[in-house]
């Protein structure tokens, strides 16, 4: 069977894909930013003294880390309206990749602050900084730069999830890109290009987080 290749629907259709492109990375921006807040959220109330608060955060590390990322976003799509809560496409992909995000920061984070010291905690203690303080600034920061590399590549690892948003119909590029095949039938040329977009994606992705790694932590991340 001989098969002609034909780009001229994916030509046609580029202003399309290039717009998607933008809509993926900020799906992924904003996940990450609320992965981040998740993340460090969750640290903190990690180490609660109220024990339910701590159970609290186990449960939804374990919760989240062991369900399908599709099914979590159709809990949040499809079943939440049930309860009166409306979302659209896009703030709904957001959550759920900031939720998903935030269960792996989580546990990510809490490692590196589990390698801080405690030396350098009570140290900071006796120089008379409040416990914010203390650890904003010599728990929190250094373990940033210890954890810095495993965080980006679950980073990486987000941004391409935001492919399974198109489930829901949100404006990213797997979605736009379905389109284009269902109404050209050009399968190959279609998903070989869209291929070759998320290569470039992950490859901007990886040398904004090697601009932030050098310029923040001090050294180089390849």
């Amino acid at each position: 069977m001989n098969y002609t290749l034909d780009f001229t629907p994916v030509l046609d259709g580029l202003p399309n894909l290039l717009w998607a492109c933008l809509g993926t990375f900020t799906l992924a921006i904003c996940g990450m930013l609320l992965a981040i807040v998740i993340g460090i959220g969750g640290v903190i109330l990690r180490q609660s003294q109220f024990k339910p608060l701590r159970w609290l955060v186990i449960g939804f590390v374990e919760l989240i880390r062991n369900t399908p990322f599709l099914v979590q976003i159709f809990f949040i799509y499809f079943a939440l309206p049930l309860a009166g809560i409306r979302l659209d496409p896009t703030p709904t992909a957001i959550i759920a990749l900031g939720i998903n995000g935030g269960a792996y920061a989580i546990e990510i984070i809490r490692g590196g602050v589990q390698s801080i010291s405690k030396g350098q905690t009570e140290a900071g203690l006796a120089l008379g900084l409040h416990k914010a303080q203390v650890f904003r600034l010599i728990i929190l920061k250094p373990a940033l730069r210890t954890i810095y590399p495993s965080l980006t590549s679950q980073f990486i690892l987000l941004t391409l999830t935001t492919s399974i948003a198109s489930a829901i119909s949100a404006y990213e590029l797997t979605s736009v890109s379905q389109r284009i095949e269902s109404d050209s039938f050009r399968s190959f040329e279609v998903y070989f290009t869209v291929t070759a977009f998320y290569l470039v994606i992950s490859w901007v992705m990886m040398r904004i987080f090697a601009f932030f790694s050098a310029r923040y932590f001090s050294y180089p991340l390849r």
